[in-house]
């Protein structure tokens, strides 16, 4: 289970997105709500017999479908709840699960300095 905050929380993580403008989500077809997980299908796109990603994480500049708002300011998942494991799990190594290294690449992306 993942640490990450709540959407309705005053934490930054979840109004920052850097991460979902900024990675590849793949994931395993197991999740997608037609197979009984939770991630709606229209959001992704088939890579492989088990493998799904994220509509708009294979861009060269990538923007999860479900994100949306703007990047470091009002950013939010429109599928929180159902977001799939790699947005879970993604921060679950620092404190809180806020601010680990991969967390600062994707705000350094976008012009935006490490959480503290």
């Amino acid at each position: 289970m993942s640490t990450a905050p709540s959407p309705s929380s005053d934490n930054p993580c979840v109004r920052c997105g850097a991460c979902c403008a900024s990675f590849r989500v793949d994931f395993s077809r197991d999740e997608l709500a037609s197979e009984g997980g939770s991630v709606p299908d229209g959001l992704t796109v088939p890579l492989t017999g088990t493998l799904v990603r994220l509509r708009g994480t294979d861009h060269a500049q990538p923007r999860c479908a479900a994100l949306t708002g703007q990047v470091g300011v009002n950013a939010r998942c429109g599928i929180y709840e159902w977001r799939p494991g790699p947005c879970r799990e993604f921060g679950q190594l620092a404190p809180l699960g806020l601010g680990d290294e991969a967390c600062a690449r994707a705000r350094r992306r976008h012009g935006l300095p490490p959480l503290p």
